[in-house]
């Protein structure tokens, strides 16, 4: 069952056979707590008010204007994408250059109004956008873009003020509208009854194949397909904890089996990237970073294939399984190992290479598509804590840890996965009996207070 919050007063009745809930899209952040849009529809009668805001916890609570349903069924949308390389023609280099055209001229506009929302962009830039000759859901695709860099602009802002102006300064489009898939090629149009066809590999006609496919990408070079389907979450069974790690991910699981996945030698593909690019010799600074380029996204490929690899394992363990996926909330990591922190330059090199939010990205969208949930819990503490008592444990040898309240010895990695296993354990239905939360009693808190008030 599912635990449902209202967020607002306004209540309507649905009546049918069936629950289902649909997402609604978020506005950044993590995808913990969801977001849905209604509609939940049960036998009998069901209050509700739209929108409703889906807790990671399966019990379900009565609330004031909800009426539980005796049956449901959780529907979620999962997105995937794929790519292949692509010959362009003259006219689509021509729709590419428009496109960021109107990018640029909404992120202007944006930044000049003040503008913080895609309504209020839409009204000041869309009039504007008339010089350009293309299609008008080109222009609000690109309004839609812009809103999106806007916004991260100006997050950007609130940590560092010395921040530079969003700029595209290559050719690109983005399309959610107008295209179209048939006969193992993509239809895009330019102008009335003109269009531009682009033959897709088999592998794409394979991948996308009963799927719906929403958006197109394009670049100089690129094609890019995004896909969906619908998924049906499942209800955990249990739940694996997640550490990720320079050089490794452990994964504690509710049945007390933990693994290890190496990724060392995504560190040293770094690592030897790293001394590439330090070694060169041209004193040309275009040659240099057309280079540099060059051996940095070879570096990303193969680095993504490792995490690949290791982030499928995961999922697949999940899935066997039918167990939920915990991981920790990191925010703020790229601010421990920045200059004047007193690191060498070395270290703080290694460091900030660090792909977490790489790996987390892959494992969250590959849980998403097997129905699997994800959610993330708070990592103050997971590492240095005691995962038996949850004293406070000191550092060993080999990246172990003691405890000096129970004198347990542990590695510390798995240490940290089985802190995030207990934490999601705590507030999920799948927690140990002994691990409820029991109200406190009337007389307890009587006497708390009367202790505080003395």
């Amino acid at each position: 069952m599912i635990r449902l919050q209202t967020v607002r007063s306004r209540t309507r009745a649905l009546n049918s056979s069936t629950c289902s809930l649909t997402p609604r899209p978020e506005v950044g952040g993590l995808r913990s707590p969801h977001f849905y849009q209604k509609k939940l529809v049960g036998r009998g009668s069901v209050n509700l008010s739209a929108p409703v805001i889906l807790l990671p916890a399966f019990s379900f609570t009565h609330v004031s204007s909800l009426t539980p349903c005796k049956s449901y069924r959780l529907v979620v949308r999962a997105f995937k994408s794929v790519w292949q390389r692509y010959a362009p023609t003259p006219e689509t280099s021509w729709l590419l250059e428009q496109f960021r055209q109107m990018l640029n001229d909404c992120i202007r506009i944006g930044l000049a109004e003040n503008v913080t929302s895609l309504k209020s962009l839409s009204l000041k830039a869309y009039r504007q956008l008339s010089r350009y000759d293309v299609a008008s859901y080109y222009k609000l695709c690109a309004i839609s873009a812009a809103t999106g860099i806007l916004r991260n602009y100006r997050k950007a802002k609130r940590k560092n003020l010395h921040v530079r102006e969003p700029y595209a300064r290559r050719p690109r489009l983005t399309t959610c509208y107008g295209f179209k898939v048939r006969d193992g090629e993509l239809s895009l149009p330019i102008h009335a009854r003109e269009h531009i066809r682009i033959p897709l590999n088999q592998h794409i006609q394979a991948t996308i194949n009963g799927f719906a496919v929403r958006s197109v990408t394009l670049t100089e070079d690129r094609l890019s397909l995004a896909y969906s389907k619908e998924v049906q979450q499942l209800r955990p069974r249990g739940f694996i904890g997640i550490d990720r790690n320079l050089d490794n991910v452990t994964v504690a699981a509710t049945d007390g089996t933990v693994h290890r996945h190496d990724l060392s030698e995504a560190t040293r593909v770094k690592a030897m990237y790293l001394g590439v690019r330090t070694h060169f010799k041209r004193n040309d600074v275009r040659i240099r970073r057309e280079i540099s380029g060059k051996y940095g996204q070879k570096q990303r490929d193969k680095v993504k294939q490792i995490l690949h690899h290791a982030s499928k394992s995961v999922v697949e363990e999940a899935k066997a399984k039918q167990y939920g996926i915990t991981m920790e909330k990191l925010t703020g990591i790229r601010k421990l190992y920045r200059r004047g922190n007193w690191q060498g330059r070395w270290y703080r090199g290694r460091m900030n290479s660090w792909s977490y939010a790489e790996l987390q990205r892959q494992i969250e969208y590959k849980a998403r598509w097997e129905g699997l949930p994800v959610i993330y819990v708070h990592p103050h503490g997971t590492s240095s804590r005691c995962s038996i008592c949850g004293q406070k444990m000191k550092p060993e040898e080999n990246r172990t840890l003691r405890c000096p309240s129970c004198g347990r010895t542990i590695d510390r990695d798995v240490n940290a996965a089985k802190n995030i296993l207990a934490r999601a354990l705590r507030f999920g239905v799948v927690g140990l009996a002994g691990e409820a939360m029991v109200a406190e009693p009337a007389s307890a808190r009587q006497s708390a207070k009367s202790m505080r008030g003395s």
